[in-house]
Parts: structure tokens; sequence; C-alpha cells
């Protein structure tokens, strides 16, 4: 089922609508990155090959959309939402070449004649050609005016320091964690700086760039992207969980039941760590522990409903049910959601 066809019949009109002008920019925005990136390839011995079947469909770059979106709330004009968008992309091929990285796994950014063995190579390729993109794009599309050619340098290091800062979060669990911090602390210090920020990145560089935003509308809409991403930090945490702990990760749903007031979840979840997870009980762990899967199906869908609402115009704000379903189902918490009692 395409995410147009989960809305309601009466409001589905508006919204085919709106995603049509969304879908048609994104296209636009991951072609040019597409095609920018083929150029750059050219003659290296590396083949950059047509993108793979859904690369330009709305459900495979949903987070993109809500993006591009946020560009429309801020009035910037169209060409340039295009370009932000494709900036994006950029942004989007450096985190998923680290993190495939820190995973020991390949999520593909770009197609090419590599060999599928290569997962390292790849996401490094990923993670250069990315940068180069950007760099290029800024360099094609602000260079005539010279009030914005001052500027490129300074977007392009926005572009990093954006991603830096959340980057800095990761590496610092990297290596595990000594200490099962609080609920309080893990969502007002470590997932604002570990995802909160990183969906702020989008803005990084048209915040530089634009001369005619209006800082409370800009402000507004970082908070509201923040929000989300804390929803979905904490969505991903569900999905996590068992993981998080073997690694020694920080973890929102850990810290529920560490410190929270059921001691049978307590005595679940410390005989889990000293006998070790069942490898066939990964995915699904957090099951094991109903009241911290109800709390914190609660914090996400309080997060979620905050950002989105602040962020859809009073017009497209009948969204907020099919969006919610779609980020739950992209991350697979969507059955953790609803067991916890969560989602509209």
């Amino acid at each position: 089922m395409s995410f147009v066809e989960r809305i309601k019949p009466p409001d589905r009109g508006r919204a085919k609508e709106l995603f049509s002008i969304l879908e048609g920019e994104l296209s636009g925005a991951l072609r040019l990155y597409w095609s920018i990136a083929s150029g750059i390839l050219k003659d290296s011995g590396i083949k950059l090959l047509d993108p793979a079947s859904g690369f330009l469909s709305l459900e495979r770059n949903f987070f993109s959309t809500l993006f591009l979106y946020s560009y429309h709330r801020a009035g910037i004009p169209q060409p340039r939402r295009v370009l932000y968008a494709a900036i994006n992309q950029c942004l989007r091929g450096m985190v998923t070449g680290c993190d495939n990285l820190l995973d020991d796994e390949y999520k593909p950014t770009l197609a090419t004649d590599l060999p599928v063995t290569g997962i390292r190579f790849r996401s490094v390729l990923d993670i250069m050609i990315s940068d180069r993109v950007l760099f290029e794009i800024l360099l094609r599309e602000f260079r005539e005016d010279p009030r914005d050619a001052a500027l490129i340098s300074a977007a392009s290091c926005a572009s990093l320091r954006t991603l830096a800062r959340s980057g800095t979060q990761e590496a610092s669990e990297e290596g595990g964690v000594g200490e099962i911090l609080d609920p309080q602390t893990i969502l007002h210090s470590i997932h604002p700086q570990k995802t909160g920020l990183l969906f702020q990145s989008p803005w990084a560089v048209p915040e530089l760039m634009e001369r005619n935003l209006c800082e409370t509308d800009l402000s507004s809409i970082k908070d509201a992207l923040c929000r989300i991403g804390m929803g979905c930090q904490i969505m991903d945490d569900m999905v996590d969980l068992a993981t998080d702990i073997q690694g020694r990760r920080h973890n929102y749903i850990l810290s529920l039941i560490h410190h929270g007031t059921d001691p049978q979840e307590r005595i679940r979840l410390q005989k889990a760590i000293d006998l070790g997870i069942r490898a066939d009980s990964r995915d699904d762990f957090i099951l094991e522990f109903p009241q911290a899967l109800r709390s914190s199906a609660q914090a996400a869908q309080n997060y979620l409903e905050e950002g989105l609402l602040a962020l859809f115009a009073e017009e497209y704000r009948f969204l907020l049910p099919p969006v919610l379903e779609m980020l739950a189902g992209l991350i697979g918490a969507d059955r953790f959601m609803l067991q916890g009692g969560r989602l509209c």
C-alpha cells in the first residue's frame, strides 16, 4: 500500500496534490545528485549504474520528503528547495556510509559495479562521492552571486559540523558505556545530540544561504524536526533494545527498565544480561517488558505528535495518523507501538 492510499478518502485528494509536488521535487533532487555523482566517477574505473527500482519513490525517501516539506513551510522558492533536497541526499549518503562502517553492513546510497562483497570500500566511496557532490552543487549554484560565493566554504563547513555533533555522541558509545543513565538524562542529554540534531541537519545549508527566512518560523520548524527525530530514536531503541544491551549503548527502554518501578522487569532484565540474550529473542526482546513498552510508546508518540503537528500547516494536520504509521513501519517499530497502546 502506498502512503497516499493510507489516507482516508475525504482527504486523499489534498494529500495526493501535496505529495505529487513533493515527489516531483524530490525526484529532481535525486536525479541531480545521481547525475553529478556519475560525472565525478567518470574515468575512475568505477561505473555508476542506473538507479535501482524504487529509488525515486516517496516511500523509500519518506524522511527526505518530510525535510523537503519543511522547506515549503519556510517559503523557500521551488528551485532552491530542489537544490537543498539534493544537498540533503548528500548528507544522507554520508550518514548511511558511516552507519554502514560502524554496523559492518551495506545499505546502498549509490549503485556501482563494485563487487558486492566489498562493503567497506563501497561505504567509503559513498561518503567520498556524497561529499564531493555537495561541494559541486554549492559551486554550480551559488558562485555567480558574489554574496553567495563568499558563503560556499561556510556552507560546506556547516554541513560537516551538523553531522559531527551527532556523530560525537555515537563515537562516545562506540566502545560501550559504563553507566545506565536515568530516562530523563537520555531524553535531555543523549538523544537530542544523537538524533535530534541529525533531523535538523537538512537546515544547515539553507539557514546560511537564504536571506528572507523568518527566524521565529525557522526556530519552530527546527524544533519540530528535533521532536520528530526524538520520537524516531525512541522507536529505534525499541527495535535495538537487545543489541544495545549487548553493545553497552545508551537506550531509553533499557533506562526505563533499570530505573523503573517494576521489580519483575528489573529482575528479568538482569537475568537476561547475566545469562545472555537469546538470538531468537533479539528482534522482539522489548515484548518481555510490557510496562517499559507502554511508557516508551507513549513517549515516542508524544514527541512525534508534537513535532508533526508543529511542522504541518493546519490544512495538512489530517496527515498525522498515516505519517505516524509510516514512520513506525519504516523503523520496524509499528507492532511495538501498537502493543504499547499507541499510534492512531
